[in-house]
């Protein structure tokens, strides 16, 4: 039978003391809070709820997939993950180093790729996937930043990164777009400046997606989404943050292909909404009506259902079967 799963706070400074406390019906934080998780994983491990302090990971095991909810008030880092392969040598290098897992400056904590899923709540604003060059030399000129534009026709995305994270003053702001002035305003010396104009800036409507698999370059915004990743702590950052930054590796593993479509939106079968999924390691749908009724199957699933003021998330292990109404919407995640 399906089990309610309690899940775990995370308060970090970009969060809003209101979006989740009023989606899980609690009362306004003291503390931003900033993220929600269900899920395995060390850092946030959820409990059942049941008699006596029961781990979900007791019941299912260690579960791959992690699912939050993110209220995201300041932009957070400019940051990709790796492949799979990436990961694994990159965890290799750091324990032959000696770099404690906990580290500040530990990137490879674990031997997992990391994609990702943002499905927008709320209007959610952020940064995501490489626009092509002619677009993104359009977009300096508009910006006056003429210079800019000249070296990134002269040496393309790769060759302009590099450049980009060797300079060491700012960049005009005058003609900037309004997102890019909030970053200069809190990180005004940051070289990533010089590269999110590169970058799809979106607005998601409710119940549009943005799609992370390895490689994606990216920075959330602002706004109130649900998130759904592989279960990894994998993060390698460029900017906008006082976390630690490592160009160098962020140069090897970046991918600079143009994304021609940033933002995805579901399909409709069978009664669920299913969005296309950046990774096989998981897929995502939402009911359409107000029941949900999910055959047995051999993964595990978590269902979320958010009304506003009663959110909950449920897991259906393998080989289980469940039904569930609600007037709000009813999120499936499977673990593939």
């Amino acid at each position: 039978m399906p089990r309610r799963i309690i899940g775990v706070v995370k308060n970090y400074d970009w969060g809003d003391t209101t979006s989740i406390a009023a989606a899980l019906g609690m009362t306004p934080s003291n503390a931003p809070i900033a993220e929600y998780w269900w899920g395995t994983h060390p850092q946030g491990a959820s409990r059942i709820d049941a008699t006596g302090e029961i781990n979900l990971s007791d019941e299912i095991g260690s579960m791959t997939v992690l699912v939050k909810l993110l209220a995201c008030n300041q932009p957070l880092s400019l940051q990709t993950h790796p492949t799979i392969h990436q990961a694994v040598t990159g965890f290799a290098k750091e324990e032959s180093m000696g770099i404690a897992r906990d580290a500040s400056t530990r990137m490879y904590r674990d031997e997992s790729d990391k994609p990702e899923m943002l499905i927008a709540l709320t209007p959610f604003e952020a940064l995501c996937g490489f626009t092509d060059v002619d677009s993104a030399v359009e977009r300096l000129r508009t910006m006056n930043w003429h210079d800019e534009a000249d070296i990134l026709e002269q040496n393309g995305m790769q060759g302009y990164l590099s450049w980009a994270f060797e300079q060491h003053d700012s960049p005009s702001m005058s003609d900037a777009p309004t997102w890019l002035k909030t970053i200069a305003a809190l990180h005004p010396t940051d070289c990533g400046l010089r590269v999110a104009p590169l970058l799809h800036h979106v607005t998601l409507k409710p119940g549009e997606a943005i799609c992370l698999p390895a490689g994606n370059l990216h920075a959330y915004l602002h706004g109130f989404g649900l998130e759904i990743m592989k279960s990894s702590d994998n993060v390698i950052r460029a900017g906008f943050t006082n976390k630690h930054i490592d160009i160098a590796e962020l140069l090897r593993i970046v991918d600079v292909t143009p994304l021609a479509h940033p933002v995805v939106s579901p399909s409709h079968v069978d009664g669920h909404d299913v969005y296309p999924s950046p990774s096989p390691a998981f897929s995502v749908s939402r009911a359409t009506s107000g029941s949900l009724t999910l055959s047995a199957s051999n993964n595990h699933r978590i269902v979320v259902i958010i009304n506003a003021g009663n959110t909950e998330a449920f897991v259906v292990a393998a080989g289980e079967s469940a039904s569930f109404t609600s007037d709000g919407s009813m999120w499936i995640i499977s673990q593939n």
